[in-house]
């Protein structure tokens, strides 16, 4: 009796697909369905960034109403045409999301959370001085062999530098850097 309560249980939590951890705080997937609320609910998440234009499904954003997540959309088209550029603007402003620890645990995803997700997470492997090969490879993998050549090329091309302004604006300051639960201040310039 007890081993078929636990197993009902284990079946109702489930991850998105393609999910992942990216850092700590950070996560990555596809779209999230009803199966996978459980196992959301179980990562404590602030914040969602959303990375397709369409708006989010009625179910979903009951889900983060509900679980008091602030979603971030970012409205960015799902593209094949190796010519159709990646605005720069939504991966910036997502990058912003990221970065800013008052919105971890996050979870980044797309639809299947391949190609824009991979572009947003392969631009901050960038910002954390990671070397080309080993983005390219995290790419590849959660791509599952669809990769896109405009996507390796805007993360190559990605410019860090144009992140310098963002970063300077968020001042993080430790107090008390000897304890284990270090306090951060947050001011904005």
């Amino acid at each position: 009796m007890i081993l078929e309560q636990v197993d009902d249980e284990a079946a109702t939590v489930s991850p998105p697909p393609n999910f992942g951890m990216v850092d700590k705080g950070v996560y990555r997937s596809g779209f999230p369905d009803a199966a996978s609320f459980a196992f959301l609910r179980g990562l404590g998440l602030r914040s969602v960034v959303y990375l397709c234009p369409e708006p989010y499904p009625e179910p979903n954003a009951e889900f983060l109403k509900d679980q008091g997540i602030r979603l971030f959309q970012f409205g960015i088209e799902g593209n094949k045409d190796p010519y159709v550029s990646i605005p720069v603007d939504a991966i910036m402003g997502a990058l912003r999301v990221l970065l800013d620890v008052r919105n971890h645990p996050v979870l980044i995803h797309c639809k299947r959370g391949k190609h824009r997700t991979g572009c947003l997470v392969g631009c901050f492997r960038r910002l954390q001085n990671w070397c080309l090969s080993s983005v390219f490879e995290e790419y590849h993998r959660y791509a599952a062999g669809k990769s896109r050549l405009s996507d390796l090329r805007f993360i190559e091309s990605f410019d860090v530098t144009c992140m310098r302004d963002c970063m300077l604006s968020l001042i993080y300051r430790y107090h008390d850097c000897l304890r284990k639960s270090k306090r951060l201040l947050y001011e904005v310039r």
